[in-house]
């Protein structure tokens, strides 16, 4: 058996992955539970970035780069983890349920449902995550840490919204083509190293990846970020979600199914 799929091979994975997507909707307590894990993967591997990217202060000062190149190393933890176990990811299932759609396997409303539940489901796995493995025992509460989370909370929240926007669509691009990349092989290092590549870069280039960010602005507020639950979602969650749908459904799943079908 070949270890790396052939693309219109992946393109017929992909199908497959959504049409289980779609029936893991008729379990909700499974699918709740699965999606409240990738929350919280994924808030895992924003705090690994945070401690490790901005524990290097002294040497970050005289390397702008360093700090983003180590948090974009340490922050691929939480896809892989999504990934290799079998979580719901609501950023990987922009691209992932639009094949099957296109090739009506299902209808649309099942893809706008799962993104819609997938959604509220991450946001309370990264918000639990956030409050009892992070705030509470205190891993954000000294500096330079401290302070690293209140500035990305509240720098966040200060873009123009369609700076946000256009920002979630690179964002997506990366994290779906990563997806895509572990789809294609049957090994584990494999399905790491197509996980870990893509979302690095997207991390050092400062995209915006709505779910990340369900744990960056929650864990800046609990340390005393001056940011709003009104301005946590109206100027960084709404244009964060809308441009990763672009960026993961568009020019992934619909692009791919074009190109392989």
């Amino acid at each position: 058996m070949k270890e790396v799929l052939t693309p219109p091979e992946t393109l017929q994975a992909a199908v497959a992955a959504g049409r289980a997507k779609v029936a893991l909707q008729r379990r909700p307590l499974r699918m709740l539970l699965m999606t409240m894990l990738a929350g919280a993967y994924i808030a895992m591997g924003g705090i690994l970035s945070v401690t490790a990217g901005f524990g290097l202060p002294e040497a970050s000062a005289g390397n702008p780069a360093l700090q983003r190149l180590v948090s974009g190393a340490t922050f691929p933890v939480g896809l892989i983890l999504v990934v290799v176990l079998g979580a719901e990811l609501f950023t990987g299932n922009n691209a992932m349920l639009v094949p099957g759609a296109l090739r009506r396997q299902y209808a649309w409303g099942w893809v706008w449902s799962n993104w819609i539940l997938v959604w509220a489901g991450n946001f309370i796995g990264a918000l639990a995550f956030t409050c009892l493995m992070v705030w509470m025992p205190g891993l954000t509460a000294a500096d330079p840490w401290h302070s690293a989370v209140i500035s990305i909370a509240e720098a966040k929240v200060s873009m123009p919204w369609l700076t946000v926007f256009l920002k979630g669509i690179g964002a997506n691009w990366f994290v779906c083509a990563a997806v895509w990349l572990a789809m294609s092989s049957r090994s584990m290092a494999g399905k790491m190293l197509g996980c870990w590549f893509p979302v690095m870069a997207f991390v050092v280039l400062g995209y915006e990846h709505c779910i990340a960010n369900m744990f960056f602005i929650p864990a800046g507020m609990l340390e005393g970020a001056h940011v709003t639950i009104s301005q946590m979602f109206t100027a960084n969650l709404i244009p964060a979600t809308l441009g990763n749908i672009v960026g993961g459904a568009l020019l992934v799943g619909a692009v791919h199914t074009y190109l392989h079908r």
